[in-house]
């Protein structure tokens, strides 16, 4: 076939950098971000951070270079993700839940040039600088975002509208030569280990941004409450999707049920998403101060392990529509989505009043493929929902691999497939659902048994706050499930009541915990159960406790 030619004309690097520029020409006049009594149009925006990647430029960070941030959803933090891909730069948005320790670890393997740090959290910073001076490694220059009282900043520090003043109108925007050229770096919670850095690139991040909006059925000029965290996954593409759509950004530094609520009245959110604790907040407000009529349609989006169906009907009764995704880092957030529905149908095994239909759904339209395959023999399971095998996907929104560790990268991409190490089950309908992480199932007598299961089950308890299901050594099945639980406040139990709770529910026996202890489950700096260390406490106490026995955690 003759007659055709790849060139300039038919041909540009995909970056989610373009969407600001067509945003300025589009939607110019429109307001893009608001903070408080604050708020910029789109050409304001595109104008601030076009002098931010200048200034970049001329404090000497070049092309390829790294440029970390520790801010919470301050119109500056939203500002970085396009001034620093802008400059040709890479950006990592950094957990702010990190202790000085575990941030000066990540800074050693991250080897910023730059580093935005709120005023807020000045004081962490500098204590993970203080530590990386005692290991003999330079810190990176800071850049101080607000004001603060702290009287002892490091040398060199920069005030962030200082930069901006230093910046060119007229500077000469970088885009990548290469599409896949990286454009930011998130760290996983490690949970599982030690957190992994994950390699963006511009095209998957372009891409991503457009399957977020067809995914949540986005339109145009949508108004965002950024009640997610914009160093998960880059706020799940967010702040990119919404300069493609021309939408209104609503900042927040910190988020409350109160602050959800007047948001919507005031702004006409349409759209925010986060962890499914933010169903908790929403459903725990008081209602005769706080509910309201919903002047908008709200699609609230979360991934995770789901609350009680309790809590997800209060929610969903004050006029949420609520949509659960499933994914991780390496996806770019979440890669499938099933809208929570709820039915008056009666489940024999559940005496709530509602049946919550909650799958993982389909993926996105842009990722290729996603499956549940044995990873020996990487052959699909059938759609049976009980037979269990690994989750895996491949498409044009996986992340390039992780930060200087080619090993690691190697071993979770095999024969075209990234293997999540999380098993699931596919439903007859094609549906996935996920049933454990890999490193968390247990098995017992031969048989898989899904720990989130069996959570699932027992945060339902009124009395239960939070809950973790691990395997404890067992000389005759293997494994059996041991439970640790925290109460809500002011209740007490016994582990007898949560097994007989299990029972009332017609778990099958190989789910219901042999062990239950109470206390405050060990987390690690992002929130994450570490469930490493509560399978070497059940160690100690599988061979010496009853079924009836409560323990302290």
């Amino acid at each position: 076939m003759e007659g055709y030619s790849k060139c300039e004309a038919n041909f540009v690097p995909l970056s989610p950098i373009s969407f600001l520029e067509r945003a300025t020409f589009v939607y110019g006049k429109s307001l893009s971000i608001i903070y408080n009594d604050m708020s910029y149009t789109w050409k304001e925006t595109r104008d601030r951070c076009v002098k931010l990647a200048s200034a970049l430029s001329i404090i000497g960070v070049n092309p390829g270079k790294v440029v970390a941030t520790f801010a919470p959803n301050t119109p500056a933090h939203y500002e970085l993700h396009f001034g620093v891909p802008m400059a040709g730069a890479i950006l990592s948005a950094l957990n702010t839940s990190l202790d000085p320790p575990a941030l000066a670890t990540t800074l050693q393997q991250l080897e910023p040039q730059v580093i935005f740090v709120d005023h807020q959290y000045i004081q962490t910073v500098g204590e993970a600088f203080k530590l990386l001076s005692h290991d003999k490694t330079s810190p990176p220059r800071l850049v101080l975002i607000g004001i603060t009282r702290c009287t002892v900043v490091p040398m060199n520090t920069l005030d962030y509208n200082d930069l901006l003043s230093l910046g060119k109108d007229d500077f000469k925007i970088i885009h990548p030569n290469d599409e896949c050229d990286p454009i930011s770096i998130n760290f996983t919670s490690g949970s599982t280990g030690k957190p992994k850095g994950v390699v963006y690139s511009h095209r998957s991040a372009y891409l991503n941004s457009l399957a977020v909006i067809f995914r949540y059925d986005m339109k145009k000029m949508p108004v965002f409450l950024w009640t997610v965290d914009m160093f998960r996954c880059n706020g799940w593409c967010f702040p990119w999707a919404l300069a493609a759509l021309g939408g209104t950004n609503v900042c927040l530094r910190e988020v409350t049920a109160e602050v959800i609520f007047h948001s919507i009245v005031i702004h006409k959110v349409t759209h925010l998403c986060g962890p499914p604790m933010i169903l908790d907040k929403i459903a725990s407000s008081k209602t005769n101060e706080q509910r309201v009529v919903m002047p908008t349609r709200v699609d609230v989006i979360v991934a995770g392990p789901l609350p009680s169906s309790e809590i997800i009907l209060k929610v969903k009764k004050f006029g949420f529509d609520i949509h659960h995704g499933y994914g991780m880092s390496e996806a770019l957030g979440p890669m499938t989505n099933m809208s929570l529905r709820m039915s008056d149908q009666k489940e024999e095994n559940n005496d709530e009043r509602v049946k919550i239909r909650c799958r993982e759904g389909t993926h996105n339209i842009l990722m290729e493929n996603v499956d549940v395959k044995d990873p020996e023999t990487m052959t699909s399971v059938p759609s049976d929902g009980n037979t269990i095998g690994e989750i895996m996907f491949r498409g044009n929104t996986v992340m390039l691999g992780y930060l200087k560790n080619m090993e690691g990268t190697q071993n979770v991409f095999k024969g075209g497939w990234y293997m999540t190490r999380d098993l699931g089950v596919r439903n007859p309908d094609g549906n996935i659902v996920m049933k454990d992480r890999k490193l968390d199932s247990i098995v017992t007598n031969g048989e898989i048994v899904s720990t989130i299961d069996i959570e699932r089950i027992i945060r339902t308890h009124p009395y239960v706050k939070e809950v973790a299901v691990v395997g404890k050594p067992d000389n005759v099945l293997g494994e059996t499930p041991c439970a640790f639980v925290t109460l809500k406040d002011d209740y007490s139990l016994s582990s007898s009541c949560i097994i007989k709770f299990c029972q009332e529910k017609s778990l099958p026996r190989s789910m219901i915990p042999i062990n239950v202890c109470f206390g405050t489950l060990p987390m690690n700096s992002t929130g994450k159960v570490l469930k490493y260390v509560l399978r070497e406490r059940a160690k100690t106490i599988g061979s010496i406790l009853g079924a009836n026995v409560t323990l302290t955690i």
